[in-house]
């Protein structure tokens, strides 16, 4: 074991979470933790692993931005043909974690996976720079590629095509996560985090304190 790596560590101090403190809604309470963490100007506040799996299981990770989010879940969008395109495609499970190391707090959001409608994707889209929008009919999104030379021909293609507007790929658009569990996570010292989980039922969101 590696000294220096097994002695990193930091006991949470700054907050606590308690049943009494939270929402009686998943959703009112993630915008009450929102709200706190836009306030504090985090770097990348609407960065959010996106944990899939392939049919078969094998799960895979990576980050993206969290685009907008409500009662009926929380929106990101990507390449359709993208590896997470193709396994939330054929397993439409997944998972979301924020960590918001300044506020020390972390949100794990799980659920499964649908698309947006075209029109969201449209308006979405539209609204990204024109340097974005070149990007997602330059890129063939987690296919193998000779060079860097190949996208930045790519770029000169499609600029050189889109004078009068920039249409949305028909390979690019949004997924929404519609969440069954959200767990709010508070850092607490000596590793005895506050962890409140919200399932929901039927009836609305059950409300459950985990052991850390």
């Amino acid at each position: 074991m590696k000294k220096e790596i097994a002695d990193i560590r930091k006991d949470y101090r700054l907050q606590e979470l308690t049943e009494a403190d939270v929402a009686t809604d998943a959703i009112e309470q993630f915008t009450r933790w929102w709200q706190e963490a836009v306030s504090s100007q985090l770097d990348e506040v609407n960065a959010m692993t996106l944990a899939t799996a392939t049919k078969s299981g094998l799960p895979h990770a990576r980050i993206v931005l969290l685009k907008d989010y409500n009662e009926k879940g929380f929106v990101f969008y990507t390449n359709y043909s993208s590896h997470k395109g193709h396994e939330m495609h054929e397993n439409p499970h997944a998972a979301l974690l924020f960590f918001w190391p300044a506020l020390e707090r972390q949100v794990r959001i799980e659920g499964v996976i649908e698309k947006v409608t075209a029109a969201e994707s449209d308006e979405y889209f539209q609204s990204r720079p024109v340097g974005s929008r070149i990007g997602a009919w330059a890129s063939p999104q987690s296919t193998v590629i000779a060079d860097r030379e190949i996208l930045e021909e790519n770029v000169q293609k499609y600029s050189a095509e889109f004078t009068a507007g920039i249409p949305r790929p028909p390979h690019w658009g949004g997924y929404r996560l519609v969440p069954n569990s959200i767990e709010f996570w508070q850092g607490r010292s000596s590793r005895l985090h506050d962890r409140i989980l919200f399932t929901k039922t039927e009836g609305g969101w059950q409300i459950n304190r985990l052991a850390p």
